[in-house]
């Protein structure tokens, strides 16, 4: 059980400035948040060993353009959602497992898959053929506008993120999806912990530091994987996701694309298929916000018809982290939909 923290202003701000820079050297964020790189490490490491921050790596821009990403409702018979969950849990094509509140669905699965045959399989073999599930409903998503790593805590002033955004690398072109060996072995050791050193993801992977660093940049910049900084739900202010079934015209969806994605709340939003085309998840301060808010979408999109309201409960998995009932993290099921 994690001990119980509290956090700091300190804390939130570096979880911040982890959130724009989660793999940046503590000496490179000592003097951004004025404390020395030796207090920043030992904050870290009470803060991740709390399980309330920790940085892993997640498939990047590219990933959707090559793989299949999926939005998955279950219907589960009454008694049988514990058992279900524990089996869930280890299926490493579902990242991201939510508890829902009772409706359209009991659980909210994120699925990822290399290609369309395997999400098949995972669907029809896997999935369905689970015991304890009433129905399976999949919505695909046919693209990806906003996802999980673009949140962020808001804990840092404007000269500090004007100083962290102003160090961005240059894009490379898209490399498509054409790992090697060495690749996957560095993204296997970065699903569990993003910010392993060079000499130590060197030495795991059986390679050397410069190569380490050559693979790492190349992954980046050509967004085959991006980093994430995540957080316990108490140091984002135990935030309720409920996640927006909408139908648009697609004439409109850019519209709406970019309405959503300038909201601070909003985590998600991708256009899927099914009768609705527009998924989106927004992390809200309370049940009573949620009609505010669909409220306000609304007004400013008149061509936005939402369809469904997805209430989050409990966040079981994300991206392949365990999480406990107060959205502390527990463990890690490694995912690799590379």
């Amino acid at each position: 059980m994690p001990e119980t923290v509290t956090a700091s202003e300190l804390d939130l701000a570096l979880v911040n400035a982890l959130q724009l820079r989660p793999r940046a050297s503590w000496s490179e964020l000592s003097p951004l948040l004025g404390v020395t790189a030796g207090t920043l490490a030992r904050r870290w490491e009470r803060l991740n060993q709390a399980g309330l921050a920790w940085v892993y790596a997640a498939p990047g821009r590219e990933f959707s353009r090559h793989c299949c990403t999926a939005f998955v409702l279950v219907r589960v018979r009454p008694g049988q959602r514990e058992r279900l969950l524990a089996e869930l849990i280890l299926l490493p094509e579902a990242v991201t497992i939510e508890v829902t509140a009772p409706g359209t669905a009991d659980l909210l699965l994120d699925v990822l898959a290399p290609d369309l045959p395997s999400l098949s399989r995972f669907l029809t073999q896997r999935l369905d053929r689970l015991p304890g599930i009433e129905s399976v409903s999949a919505l695909l998503a046919t693209s990806l506008y906003v996802e999980g790593s673009r949140w962020r805590l808001r804990s840092l002033d404007p000269s500090q993120l004007t100083a962290l955004g102003s160090q961005t690398a240059a894009q490379e072109p898209p490399l498509g999806l054409g790992l090697d060996p060495v690749d996957r072995s560095l993204l296997d050791e970065l699903v569990r912990d993003g910010r392993l050193g060079l000499a130590e993801l060197a030495e795991r992977t059986g390679t050397s530091p410069a190569t380490v660093r050559r693979r790492l940049r190349r992954l980046t910049d050509s967004a085959v994987l991006t980093f994430r900084c995540d957080i316990a739900s108490a140091l984002a202010g135990h935030p309720v996701p409920v996640s927006l079934l909408g139908r648009v015209p697609p004439r409109d969806i850019g519209t709406v694309h970019r309405t959503l994605a300038a909201q601070s709340e909003c985590r998600l939003v991708a256009a899927v298929t099914g009768p609705a085309n527009i998924f989106a998840t927004l992390w809200v301060h309370g049940p009573g916000d949620i009609q505010r808010r669909e409220t306000a979408l609304c007004a400013r999109l008149p061509t936005l018809t939402v369809t469904d309201r997805i209430v989050g409960l409990h966040t079981v998995k994300r991206m392949g982290h365990l999480l406990d009932e107060e959205g502390r993290h527990v463990g890690v099921q490694p995912i690799s939909p590379w």
